[in-house]
């Protein structure tokens, strides 16, 4: 994967509760920091929380991946990109996070939500609601 075109980012800081002992962060937070740019992605477009619930339809990520490059330390600054790779059939969103501190990439990753309506019924296309909110 090249590096994303990022349709938003977010820069943050690394806390010290996200590091373990040898104060690198834990792989497992990268996802958390997906969320925190799928989230600033999808507000962008009026899609995050009770504004996506009053379409009707709701969001479950079905699918994630990470791949790590380069380590994030304690206190080091980090951007995240995320940007839309995929919108017909499910929302694939791609991610970029990058080492700010040492100008280096750290990882790279994506996830891939499913749409259900109200009653969960898993919905084979991206719903026109949505699909208008993403192409404007």
């Amino acid at each position: 994967m090249r590096h994303l075109q990022a349709e938003i980012s977010v820069e943050l800081e690394v806390p010290f509760h996200d590091v373990d002992m040898l104060h690198i962060v834990w792989h497992g937070h990268y996802y958390k920091y997906f969320e925190i740019a799928r989230t600033a992605l999808l507000r962008k477009y009026q899609l995050d929380g009770q504004v996506l619930i009053d379409t009707g339809y709701m969001f479950m990520v079905i699918e994630s991946q990470c791949r790590h490059t380069f380590p994030l330390r304690f206190a080091e600054r980090f951007r995240v990109g995320a940007a839309f790779k995929d919108l017909d059939y499910r929302l694939n969103i791609a991610f970029d996070v990058h080492n700010l501190t040492h100008d280096r990439r750290a990882a790279y990753g994506r996830t891939t939500l499913a749409t259900v309506d109200r009653s969960g019924q898993l919905m084979l296309r991206t719903p026109d609601v949505i699909l208008e909110r993403i192409r404007r």
